[in-house]
């Protein structure tokens, strides 16, 4: 490629695309400078927050300016209302797990600055997942994600579980790589192309039901499925998150399950109308074994890695519900919108409160939660509030955004799967009024081992209260998340 068609390439067009993920990469040069030279905790601070502002600042203008640049660089990225929604919802993820950190690290503060490079690393990962509409792209993408969240997951150098929990990350995340890239090659090898406007076209779909093209679908499945963490590649989750640093476990349960089904909702040209039932098949077992996974769990934060299974279960039968019905059909995208949008405030919520609590010493069981109404009442509040959101309670986010994914798997002639969809998440009530119970209803039965509440931090209260506020936004006052997607 010449001068003068890269240069074709990289028009105002394609700029005014990648202003987002620019503002981000800009950002994280700086952030990474300020490292460099020691600048001060608050101007370090201040970078990441004006980066994080800028994108989402970008994402909204495209969202709202009307007229989208459409598909850039050759047509391998797309930039439109739907992407920079999904922008908005990567921003948010990233902002969430970044404001709970900020006290988190203790022991490991003098390695902060790499900390937050990584956070605004894979937030430029997500977005390049979310517009891509070429295999190669996705894959920088999900590597530009998944290398710093290996980093991130080990962060804790001097902790055996950190540690652990970045290396099993990192050994099946390479092999969840290879299946993708080789997916891609037999599927290149069958059609003769890797862009996913190409292989929508006739030929290439009557090309995909050759044998070798559907054992390298079948392998670029279970590469993204193994990112969203849906079964049979779900057994790294709870180890995984459980082991990592808490607002790092946010940031895997929230952006990259965000960016996972934004890929999925746009490459459902890959995936042919047979398979929809299967899909459908997968995502109902997924609900079960992390619904029934989580009622068998003591600790709270394996408990929330089992309860974000079952929650990748139920987004998969959205899709599911999209592959089966009108390919035109905006209600699947705005579905998973709706309830990744929810979900990111919830789970984040939830996350960096348990973050909170483990600042105080000791681990977030079932046991430390006895009496947390009585030693921190807002903390209390605030989970129970996020555990009725995962829980689908009405009135809050979780219940819009399951409302809609199972009104789409009806729509799409999947009821009977919706029904068991229905039930499980009933199921998933179980373990998430436990910790409710825990808090308001029983006391410690220990209490000179109960430690002493210290302070939350300004940061970990004004994200607390922007989860708890979107989560009530979204599940009594609807329509203006509706009318945005």
């Amino acid at each position: 490629m010449n001068a003068q068609n890269l240069l074709q390439m990289f028009d105002a067009n394609a700029l005014r695309a990648l202003a987002p993920l620019i503002a981000l990469a800009l950002g994280l040069v700086l952030v990474l400078f300020a490292g460099v030279f020691p600048l001060g905790r608050a101007v370090r601070a201040t970078l990441v927050v004006a980066s994080l502002a800028a994108s989402a600042v970008l994402h909204g203008n495209l969202l709202l300016g009307g007229e989208t640049p459409g598909k850039v660089l050759a047509g391998t990225f797309e930039s439109s209302s739907t992407t920079a929604m999904w922008g908005l919802v990567f921003v948010a993820s990233t902002l969430f797990a970044w404001l709970y950190s900020v006290r988190y690290y203790e022991e490991d503060a003098p390695f902060k600055n790499e900390h937050d490079v990584l956070m605004l690393a894979t937030a430029i990962g997500m977005m390049l997942m979310a517009g891509a509409r070429d295999l190669i792209v996705f894959f920088i993408g999900l590597e530009l994600l998944s290398i710093p969240l290996y980093a991130l997951a080990a962060f804790r150098r001097d902790r055996a579980r950190s540690v652990e929990a970045g290396l099993k990350y990192f050994l099946l995340g390479a092999f969840a790589a290879g299946f993708f890239l080789y997916g891609s090659a037999l599927v290149y090898a069958t059609t003769g192309s890797l862009s996913l406007d190409t292989l929508a076209d006739p030929a290439a779909r009557a090309a995909l039901g050759q044998p070798m093209a559907l054992v390298g679908v079948a392998l670029i499945a279970a590469s993204v499925f193994f990112k969203v963490s849906v079964f049979p590649f779900h057994l790294w989750v709870p180890d995984v998150y459980e082991g990592a640093p808490t607002p790092v476990t946010a940031l895997m349960a929230t952006g990259t399950k965000a960016a996972g089904f934004a890929f999925l909702m746009s490459a459902l040209v890959l995936l042919p109308a047979s398979t929809a039932t299967t899909v459908a098949l997968i995502a109902v077992i997924t609900m079960a074994a992390g619904n029934f996974g989580a009622l068998a769990q003591t600790d709270v934060k394996r408990m929330l890695a089992y309860s974000g299974i079952a929650h990748a279960g139920t987004l998969l039968l959205g899709v599911a519900g999209a592959i089966h019905g009108d390919p035109s059909n905006g209600a699947p995208v705005q579905a998973s919108l709706v309830y990744m949008a929810a979900y990111v405030a919830t789970a984040a919520g939830a996350f960096g409160l348990l973050a909170l609590l483990e600042r105080d010493g000791g681990p977030t069981t079932l046991e430390s939660l006895k009496g947390l109404a009585q030693r921190r009442p807002w903390v209390a509040s605030a989970l129970t509030l996020f555990m009725l959101s995962l829980g689908g309670i009405p009135a809050t986010g979780g219940f819009l955004g399951k409302y809609l994914v199972f009104s789409v798997a009806v729509r799409s002639e999947l009821t009977g799967f919706a029904i068991v969809g229905v039930l499980l998440s009933v199921v998933a009530l179980g373990y998430y009024l436990r910790v409710i119970i825990a808090m308001y209803m029983q006391s410690p039965e220990h209490d000179a081992n109960v430690s002493a509440p210290r302070p939350a931090s300004a940061a970990t209260t004004l994200a607390s209260i922007v989860c708890a506020a979107l989560v009530l936004a979204t599940g009594v006052l609807p329509g203006w998340l509706l009318e945005l997607t």
